[in-house]
């Protein structure tokens, strides 16, 4: 059976459509969790302009020198700022070591929700850091506020829909994002001539799960992204025309008791006559509030289905992760994401 990721179109839920068109909506997007955990979406109104400046924001900050950009680095607890080649290893966020430890070469800048954006809320700064803005690049702040804004209303759309998807009340999870830990993360793969091996197994991003709720991904129509299909195999995505993907992350699948799958995936980057094809990807992680206890739903507990998870803040839960792909510490608490790793790697 060919590996496909499921097409949505979620206008009725961004232009108000009626019950009826939510409904089939809620219905496809219900499949989509359950089969693939991978979804490109239509519909989601995020103006082509706003997406056009987000790369070219990502542009005039990549381009800069090395030297440049290692000046906006923060420490590995502060999920802030650039992070250059070689920085990271997110196959360590599973507890999987890696042939090289901190392997994987795209470099990254993040933003995210700060402390100031809730000053209702009682949060810690270091999880809620104020964010690093490159003054080396004047354009790339507006640019990137502007697609962060968008990106988020579109994670927010994506949970009513989960909602109403998994029967639950309307508005459900608004009690768990609140505060939400959001973070935009933009990768750029791309190293000037011989600075790696492309004879060898070459990782661009390591096989991961992403840690929150959903992440909403703006990404070139170029090769690399691979998704873990049911039978095992790595399969190649690209979105379509106009599209975003959607991908749910562990916080989703201990939710649902992995009725929804928080799906593995890495890149793989193309190589083309030698050289590394660039490719940039913008990842809008929708995480949840730092503090909420995560349980799994009641009814997606049964006999045939017990409980597979401890309740776990999802500060707890990211920490551990991050743990892992910043600062090299395995990640001992991801043992069934892990398995599934290993049993891809056997393929």
């Amino acid at each position: 059976m060919t590996f496909q990721v499921p097409v949505v179109d979620i206008a009725p839920y961004v232009q108000g459509g009626s019950p009826d068109e939510k409904a089939a909506v809620a219905r496809a997007i219900d499949v989509a969790c359950s089969t693939v955990g991978f979804i490109q979406i239509l519909g989601h109104g995020i103006p082509l302009d706003t997406r056009a400046g987000l790369a070219a924001a990502m542009d005039e900050f990549f381009c800069l020198t090395l030297d440049e950009k290692k000046t906006y680095r923060t420490p590995s607890g502060i999920n802030r700022g650039y992070s250059p080649p070689k920085s990271e290893s997110l196959s360590l966020s599973l507890g999987v070591e890696s042939a090289s430890r901190m392997n994987d070469f795209f470099e990254a800048f993040n933003v995210g929700a700060a402390q100031s954006d809730y000053p209702d809320a009682e949060v810690d700064p270091v999880h809620y850091a104020e964010n690093v803005w490159p003054d080396a690049a004047p354009g790339f702040e507006p640019r990137v506020s502007a697609y962060f804004a968008e990106a988020r209303r579109v994670a927010n759309t994506m949970t009513d829909i989960f909602a109403d998807a998994l029967g639950l009340p309307a508005g459900f999870f608004d009690a768990y994002t609140g505060h939400s830990l959001d973070v935009l993360r933009m990768n750029n793969y791309a190293l000037p001539p011989g600075t790696v091996d492309l004879d060898g197994d070459l990782t661009g991003m390591g096989e991961h799960t992403d840690y929150g709720i959903v992440t909403v991904l703006w990404a070139d129509q170029v090769a690399g992204l691979q998704v873990l299909g049911a039978d095992g195999s790595w399969n190649d995505v690209s979105p379509a025309d106009d599209a975003l993907l959607i991908n749910l992350g562990d916080v989703t699948a201990r939710w649902t008791n992995e009725r929804w799958m928080s799906t593995l995936h890495r890149v793989k980057p193309p190589i083309v006559d030698g050289t590394i094809e660039r490719r940039r990807s913008a990842a809008y992680f929708h995480d949840g509030d730092f503090d909420a206890l995560i349980e799994t739903l009641p009814s997606c507990i049964s006999a045939e289905h017990p409980n597979l998870y401890e309740p776990v803040t999802v500060g707890e839960h990211i920490a551990a992760k991050l743990a892992g792909s910043r600062a090299g510490v395995r990640n001992e608490k991801a043992a069934r994401e892990a398995a599934r790793v290993l049993a891809a790697q056997q393929q």
